[in-house]
């Protein structure tokens, strides 16, 4: 199960372009909110817990999702079905590879269909800014994590065919964990990184690394059908 844990991680780093595009917005603004007058330590402090309650938020839909599938195939007897979810992930990878690259955004499909339980999210996330103490960085984090993402949605899928809701939460924990290094920068080293992982030969090596994960995965579940 360590491998996944790793792979995982690394899907998280090779994305974390995107996750910069989607939520560097939010953190820069969790370190300049609470208080004009607070410390550059307190304003980490927050940022940290806002993390620590995103990678949390990771880790429990995992479990959910693998938990769930996991119970659905016992009852129903058919262990065949993590094998075609295995599958569904392999297909998931590769769009997001492709979207990483910048030759399809397919995978904005998905970021629109979670849309529908984000509208219902985001009030109550919202209430927590502008944050009046550093612990509420924690909640607003993990609130935020329901955030609709494709590269979270893609990530989740494989870890629903994981086979166990500790595998799940795992994988993506090695995920959430894999995005860090980026999130955790702001201001003008967010900039600079920003230009770094959106550069062309980045993403296109990225985007490689994940199409032969994808390929992998696909080959080793077509492997277990026969």
């Amino acid at each position: 199960m360590i491998n996944d844990f790793i792979a995982a991680l690394v899907i998280g780093l090779l994305g974390a372009g995107h996750c910069l595009g989607m939520c560097s917005g939010i953190a820069s603004a969790i370190t300049f909110s609470a208080n004009s007058t607070q410390s550059k330590a307190t304003s980490f402090i927050s940022l940290i817990l806002y993390n620590l309650g995103r990678v949390s938020s990771y880790s429990l839909a995992g479990a959910i999702f693998a938990g769930s599938s996991s119970a659905l195939i016992i009852f129903f007897g058919g262990k065949e079905a993590l094998i075609y979810l295995r599958i569904v992930a392999a297909i998931l990878m590769l769009l997001l590879a492709l979207y990483i690259s910048r030759l399809w955004f397919g995978l904005l499909v998905l970021e629109k269909a979670g849309q529908t339980i984000w509208q219902y999210i985001k009030p109550i996330a919202q209430y927590f800014l502008p944050l009046k103490h550093p612990v509420f960085a924690l909640p607003l984090g993990f609130l935020w994590g329901w955030l609709p993402c494709g590269l979270v949605y893609s990530t989740l899928s494989w870890a629903a065919s994981s086979g166990s809701a500790e595998n799940g939460a795992l994988i993506m924990l090695g995920f959430g964990i894999g995005t860090l290094p980026a999130m955790l920068t702001v201001g003008s080293l967010t900039q600079q990184l920003k230009l770094t992982l959106n550069h062309r030969y980045f993403r296109t090596v990225s985007a490689l690394l994940l199409t032969i994960f994808a390929l992998h995965t696909f080959y080793v579940a077509i492997q277990q059908l026969n």
